[in-house]
């Protein structure tokens, strides 16, 4: 167990995030005990003046070059299926979730990164264009070669993820233990698009929970759990699909809660997430080291009993 369930998102590091920003970032991470370090072979393609990724794998590979003997108190998520690859408009584009694809995606990341090993490797995203069984040998392969030492996907329907883990379990192969979705304190209302969420299936569900909850070696990992800065910032708006009166009922309850333990509502939403059942791994990027302060805090906060369930209750 880490010594913060939380995880450091990377996805702007080494574009929007300067490269010295960035390892000063990670340094400061890691000096405050955090472990966890989440990125993907596309980060950033859309940042990037050629439309390719793979500069968050590129910073955070510098930065386990500068500090020898840190790699092995750091566990290094990735992903892939998401680069593009070709010509044409993304996701069309991406390089997807052939075996192919993924031998060449983990050879690259491990390229970048400088390392042997992905301690815990992503599918991406689905790609329907490959059989489900071809895709999990191929993730299954990299476990039993050494390569990687657990596997997740993100941004999968409930049915194909479990289809995907009968597969493996059926063959021998290792298979799919984490899930990583969006998910935070505040939801949009049920059906409503959410600009910048181009996953159909990725949401946390009622569905998800509960499958999480019944599988003892599945865990959760979810991304925007700070809603793009708006707990914190009184210039960045909602989107639509949350206007709402729960949204209204909610954040009384979360500033009730903030208000009572002198904390932040980025903190109490952190407490919420790795404190619930089940805990959630929260993903979370950040650009400040004030921000990274604040977060870490937040995740090593304990709600007292009575907070937790004001904030669970209220709908």
């Amino acid at each position: 167990m880490p010594d913060v369930n939380f995880a450091l998102g990377t996805m702007k590091f080494g574009t929007t995030v300067d490269a010295t920003t960035s390892l000063r970032l990670l340094d400061r991470f890691a000096d405050a005990g955090g472990t966890i370090v989440d990125t993907a072979d596309c980060y950033a393609f859309w940042s990037d003046p050629d439309s390719r990724g793979g500069q968050s794998e590129e910073v955070i590979g510098r930065w386990l070059a500068r500090r020898p003997g840190l790699r092995d108190q750091v566990c290094l998520s990735t992903k892939a299926g998401a680069q593009p690859v070709g010509p044409g408009d993304w996701p069309a584009s991406r390089e997807g979730l052939s075996a192919r694809a993924v031998r060449a995606a983990l050879e690259g990341s491990l390229r970048r990164l400088g390392t042997d090993r992905i301690d815990l490797y992503w599918a991406h995203m689905e790609d329907r264009a490959v059989p489900l069984a071809e895709s999990a040998e191929a993730f299954g392969a990299l476990v039993a070669e050494g390569a990687v030492g657990r596997l997740g996907c993100s941004n999968h329907p409930v049915w194909r993820v479990e289809r995907a883990r009968q597969i493996a379990r059926d063959n021998g192969w290792a298979g799919y233990t984490a899930l990583q979705l969006r998910h935070s304190y505040l939801q949009p209302r049920p059906g409503v698009p959410v600009p910048g969420q181009a996953h159909r299936f990725g949401w946390v569900t009622d569905e998800v929970i509960d499958y999480v909850d019944s599988e003892p070696d599945v865990s959760l990992w979810v991304y925007t759990a700070l809603l793009h800065g708006f707990y914190s910032r009184p210039d960045q708006p909602l989107p639509d699909a949350y206007d709402h009166p729960g949204t209204s009922r909610r954040l009384e309850a979360l500033d009730k809660v903030a208000g009572d333990l002198g904390v932040s509502r980025n903190q109490v939403v952190l407490a919420w997430l790795t404190g619930g059942e089940p805990a959630a791994t929260p993903v979370v990027g950040v650009s400040t080291p004030e921000q990274l302060d604040e977060a870490l805090a937040g995740a090593r906060l304990r709600l007292p009993a009575e907070h937790r369930r004001l904030l669970d209750e209220t709908v």
